[in-house]
C-alpha cells in the first residue's frame, strides 16, 4: 500500500490502497443540520459497515485528456461531446476528461485491460467512498467544514459565484475562498487525501460501476458493485467544479443516465480507474 506505478507510458498513474473496513454513508442529521442537507443525506442512509477484502490499485488522478487521447488514437474511444463542440481542454491535456458517458468509461477500461493484460475497471461505489474517505469519517477527507475547500477541491466558490449572472446568485452561498478556476483545474492542483489521491471531491464527477438505487439498504457489504436496481442509470460520485459544498462530501451520491443526458453537470462527467492486483 502506498506504492505507485504505471503499466505503460500512456496509462494512468496508479497507487495501491490497503484492504480495510469502514462505515459507509451518512449518519442521521443532528437537530442543527440544514433542511437541505437532511434531504440530500436521505439517499446516503442507512450507514453500513463495508469490508474491502484485498488491496487494489486506483488512479492517483481522474483520467485526463492526454490519457483519453491515447485511447482515441488507438481507435478504441470515440471523441467526446466536448471535443465535438470544438472546445480545447487546454494545458496540454492535463485537465480531467469530461463530457464522457458511462459507456465511454467502459470503452476506456476495456482498452487499458487489453493493452496491459491487467484487469482495469471502474470503482464500485463502495470502493469509491472507501478511497475518498481514506480513513476518515468526517464529511470531507479534510474535515467537517467547507471552509478549507479551496485547498483541497475545485468546486463552487467565490470564483464561480463572481462569474455568474447576478440573477442566478440568489440563494447560492459560496465558501469564502477562491481557487481561481471557473471550470476544471489541471489534475493535482489541490492537496491530496491520505491515500495520495487528488481531486476525489470536485473537478469532475466520477462514474462508478453501480446501478442506481435511491437508498443504500441492501447494497453489498464486501465492496463489490451493486448490479441490480435501475441499470439504465449509474451512480456518480464526488461532485464537480460547479458543485456547491453540500455535494462535495465523501458520502454524497447522485445518479446519471448511462449516456450522461439530463445530468445538470454533463460537461463535468468523467471517471477514475481501478485495477485488480490478483
Amino acid at each position: 500500500p502506498g506504492s505507485t506505478f504505471r503499466d505503460c507510458d500512456v496509462c494512468p498513474q496508479m497507487v495501491v490502497v490497503p484492504a480495510g473496513t469502514f462505515t459507509m454513508g451518512s449518519p442521521e442529521p443532528s437537530d442543527s443540520a440544514s433542511a437541505t442537507l437532511h434531504v440530500l443525506s436521505r439517499r446516503e442512509r442507512p450507514q453500513r459497515s463495508v469490508t474491502i477484502p484485498a488491496p487494489f490499485a486506483v488512479g492517483v488522478y481522474e483520467v485526463m485528456w492526454l490519457e483519453w487521447d491515447a485511447c482515441e488514437r488507438a481507435g478504441r474511444c470515440e471523441g467526446s461531446f466536448w471535443r465535438d463542440e470544438g472546445r480545447d481542454p487546454g494545458d496540454g491535456g492535463w485537465h480531467p476528461a469530461g463530457y464522457l458517458s458511462w459507456e465511454d468509461a467502459q470503452a476506456y477500461v476495456s482498452w487499458l485491460s487489453e493493452r496491459t493484460g491487467a484487469r482495469y475497471r471502474l470503482l464500485s461505489e463502495a470502493e469509491w467512498e472507501y478511497v475518498a474517505r481514506a480513513g476518515t469519517q468526517t464529511a470531507r477527507y479534510w474535515g467537517e467544514s467547507a471552509a478549507d475547500q479551496c485547498l483541497y477541491a475545485n468546486g463552487y466558490d467565490l470564483t464561480v459565484y463572481e462569474a455568474m449572472d447576478p440573477d442566478r446568485r440568489e440563494g447560492r452561498v459560496a465558501p469564502q475562498c477562491s481557487d481561481g478556476y471557473r471550470y476544471t483545474a489541471p489534475v493535482g492542483s489541490f492537496a491530496p487525501n491520505a491515500f495520495g489521491l487528488y481531486d476525489v471531491l470536485g473537478n469532475v464527477s466520477e462514474w462508478t460501476q453501480d446501478c442506481f438505487s435511491y437508498f443504500s439498504a441492501g447494497a453489498p457489504g464486501d465492496g463489490t458493485a451493486w448490479e441490480s436496481g435501475d441499470c439504465d442509470e449509474r451512480i456518480v460520485r464526488g461532485g464537480h467544479a460547479g458543485s456547491r459544498p453540500d455535494n462535495l462530501r465523501s458520502a454524497a451520491r447522485e445518479g446519471a443516465w448511462e449516456d450522461g443526458s439530463a445530468y445538470t453537470g454533463r460537461a463535468f462527467l468523467g471517471f477514475r480507474v481501478a485495477r485488480t492486483l490478483n
